[in-house]
């Protein structure tokens, strides 16, 4: 599946991205990509000017998929309509292994044994 996503490019401290259209397999770093559609300086604010958005939606329209930062700057920028999405991980709670079902309905423990009694002196 083809994914639209943003490639950093910049120098250390100097965040700067290209907007590159690739294979989702494709880590973000692996430098392969299919077609650039645009440069974003993440130093400027709203640098939507530097995205080829006409090439945006038509690879949209054609089933690519943005990444959520991506979707997310270009709802912001108005090039697309829509609600933003979540782009931070996911964090899921610790789940126990044993349901509380099972707890309920296991047994109570077993009964100690009979006290033993200590000998007489």
């Amino acid at each position: 599946m083809l994914m639209i996503r943003l490639q950093r490019v910049g120098r250390i401290h100097e965040p700067k991205f290209r907007v590159v259209l690739t294979d989702s397999k494709n880590g973000p770093k692996s430098g392969k990509y299919v077609e650039v559609l645009g440069s974003y300086d993440a130093r400027i604010k709203n640098d939507v000017k530097q995205l080829d958005v006409e090439k945006i939606k038509y690879w949209i329209s054609k089933g690519a998929k943005l990444s959520d930062t991506l979707h997310n700057f270009l709802v912001h920028g108005k090039v697309i309509s829509g609600k933003k999405v979540n782009a931070l991980p996911k964090k899921t709670p610790i789940k126990k292994d044993v349901p509380a079902e099972t707890v309920a309905a296991a047994p109570a423990a077993p009964a100690a044994e009979a006290p033993v009694e200590a000998p007489a002196a």
